[in-house]
């Protein structure tokens, strides 16, 4: 959860295991932004948000990884997950960057794990963007965008996905190799 708060060499400044973790999110993030269905979801946005693109990208695969059934197979399978997730976070605190320090009780108060699975949580996810974000100006736009094209961005996590895990696998299985 950290990693993207962790800037270049300040990951050294962490015990082994969170730095395996930053360097798995990373990973992730990179097989990410190369993959061609991101590229697709990207595409949607990149005319209002240009650079921005794959921040809504990322934002939008939530929404759907939120409402996965394969992953979340029961309907409190969800709250259940970001319940343990934000459990474990805490128990983890002291390792927190001082950002991610100031942003989890909103996160986790407001549950933005669960939330990710209707509309309204991701206008607010995407909100949050245009917060942190110095060139985003308004995102009513890309939640229309995301309105409009879920059935293609769904067509484009189903694809995307299954390959994202299988890469995750494969990748945590040499880290905790070595």
């Amino acid at each position: 959860m950290i990693s993207d708060f962790v800037k270049g060499k300040e990951k050294e400044r962490f015990p082994g295991d969170i730095q395996k973790g930053i360097f798995l999110h990373r990973a992730i993030d990179s097989f990410t932004d190369q993959h061609s269905s991101t590229r697709a979801v990207k595409e949607i946005f990149r005319p209002a948000y240009r650079l921005y693109s794959g921040a809504f990208a990322d934002v939008v695969y939530d929404y759907y990884l939120a409402n996965d059934t394969n992953e979340f197979k029961t309907p409190d399978a969800l709250m259940e997950f970001s319940q343990n997730t934000f459990a474990l976070l805490e128990t983890q605190a002291h390792w927190f960057v001082p950002r991610f320090a100031a942003m989890f009780p909103y996160m986790k108060n407001q549950n933005w794990l669960y939330h990710y699975q209707f509309d309204e949580g991701i206008q607010k996810s995407m909100e949050g963007l245009r917060r942190r974000a110095q060139y985003i100006k308004e995102t009513e736009t890309a939640f229309q965008l995301f309105l409009k094209n879920k059935p293609v961005i769904k067509k484009e996590y189903d694809l995307f996905f299954p390959e994202l895990k299988q890469y995750s696998a494969e990748v945590l299985k040499r880290i905790l190799a070595n």
